[in-house]
């Protein structure tokens, strides 16, 4: 099983930048995006689950994020309006029971925002 994140970049104050995340060896039930800044906790950034219905955002992304899930094992996140403070790595999980914790993890690709 591999979650593979990409699309992470340099970009400058108010910015958009699409991340995108492919999953091989397993369908899984939800997939998120969690991101780490330095010094703070991982935050649960977007979730979704099999429909766009399903889709749940962390309240400082609400309204400026967008994640998508195009097939069953890709997830893009839309970045808009983006904010010094979005600067982190961003990391794609996933998880087979929708009750479950997520147990699987991609490498990162890390966001710099520039003011």
């Amino acid at each position: 099983v591999q979650l593979q994140a990409s699309g992470g970049g340099l970009v400058q104050d108010g910015g958009s930048l699409r991340l995108s995340c492919a999953a091989s060896g397993f369908t899984f039930s939800r997939m998120a995006w969690f991101r780490q800044a330095p010094g703070k906790e991982r935050e649960l950034v977007a979730s979704i689950g099999r429909s766009q219905r399903s889709a749940d955002y962390g309240d400082s992304v609400k309204g400026r994020f967008t994640i998508s899930r195009p097939s069953a094992n890709m997830i893009y996140l839309q970045m808009n309006s983006l904010e010094s403070e979005d600067t982190a790595v961003y990391y794609c999980a996933g998880k087979g029971d929708p009750f479950d914790t997520y147990k699987y993890w991609g490498q990162g690709t890390l966001v710099t925002v520039s003011s």
